[in-house]
Protein backbone atom coordinates (compact mmCIF):
# COMPACT_ATOMS: atom_id res chain seq x y z
CA UNK A 1 0.00 0.00 0.00
CA UNK A 2 2.70 2.20 0.58
CA UNK A 3 4.07 2.07 -2.83
CA UNK A 4 1.15 3.08 -4.23
CA UNK A 5 0.61 6.16 -2.17
CA UNK A 6 4.62 7.30 -2.55
CA UNK A 7 4.41 6.02 -6.19
CA UNK A 8 1.65 8.29 -7.24
CA UNK A 9 3.32 11.58 -6.63
CA UNK A 10 6.44 10.50 -7.93
CA UNK A 11 4.58 9.60 -11.40
CA UNK A 12 2.66 13.13 -11.39
CA UNK A 13 6.22 14.62 -10.84
CA UNK A 14 7.86 12.90 -13.78
CA UNK A 15 4.68 13.13 -16.35
CA UNK A 16 4.89 17.15 -15.50
CA UNK A 17 8.56 17.45 -16.03
CA UNK A 18 8.69 15.74 -19.51
CA UNK A 19 5.70 18.13 -20.66
CA UNK A 20 8.21 20.61 -20.07
CA UNK A 21 10.36 19.57 -22.63
CA UNK A 22 9.21 21.68 -25.48
CA UNK A 23 11.73 24.12 -27.73
CA UNK A 24 10.47 27.35 -27.97
CA UNK A 25 12.10 28.51 -31.28
CA UNK A 26 12.14 31.62 -33.53
CA UNK A 27 11.23 31.10 -37.16
CA UNK A 28 11.96 34.05 -39.65
CA UNK A 29 10.85 34.44 -43.09
CA UNK A 30 12.36 35.82 -46.04
CA UNK A 31 9.93 38.82 -45.45
CA UNK A 32 11.00 40.00 -42.20
CA UNK A 33 7.56 38.02 -40.43
CA UNK A 34 8.64 36.22 -37.30
CA UNK A 35 6.66 33.61 -35.83
CA UNK A 36 7.54 32.40 -32.14
CA UNK A 37 6.65 28.68 -31.66
CA UNK A 38 6.13 26.28 -28.57
CA UNK A 39 8.13 23.65 -30.55
CA UNK A 40 10.91 23.10 -33.50
CA UNK A 41 9.22 22.92 -36.70
CA UNK A 42 8.71 20.03 -38.81
CA UNK A 43 9.19 19.58 -42.12
CA UNK A 44 6.75 17.28 -44.32
CA UNK A 45 8.00 14.74 -46.50
CA UNK A 46 8.15 15.77 -50.23
CA UNK A 47 6.50 18.99 -50.74
CA UNK A 48 9.11 21.39 -48.69
CA UNK A 49 7.11 22.96 -45.92
CA UNK A 50 7.51 23.64 -42.83
CA UNK A 51 4.77 22.96 -40.35
CA UNK A 52 4.71 24.66 -36.36
CA UNK A 53 2.23 25.97 -34.04
CA UNK A 54 2.49 29.48 -32.50
CA UNK A 55 2.16 30.39 -29.39
CA UNK A 56 -1.26 31.43 -29.79
CA UNK A 57 -2.16 27.66 -30.80
CA UNK A 58 -2.44 28.48 -34.91
CA UNK A 59 -1.29 26.13 -36.96
CA UNK A 60 0.72 27.54 -39.73
CA UNK A 61 2.38 25.69 -42.74
CA UNK A 62 5.61 27.98 -44.97
CA UNK A 63 7.38 26.85 -47.55
CA UNK A 64 11.04 25.70 -46.75
CA UNK A 65 11.99 28.41 -49.46
CA UNK A 66 10.17 31.29 -47.38
CA UNK A 67 12.21 30.48 -44.22
CA UNK A 68 15.07 32.68 -43.81
CA UNK A 69 16.26 31.17 -40.20
CA UNK A 70 15.54 28.99 -36.90
CA UNK A 71 16.55 29.64 -33.85
CA UNK A 72 15.90 27.75 -30.72
CA UNK A 73 14.91 30.56 -27.91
Amino acid sequence: MKIKVTGLPLLLAALLGLAGCATPSVVTLQNGTQYLTKDLPTTTNKDGFYEFVDIAGKHIKVRAEDVSTIKSD
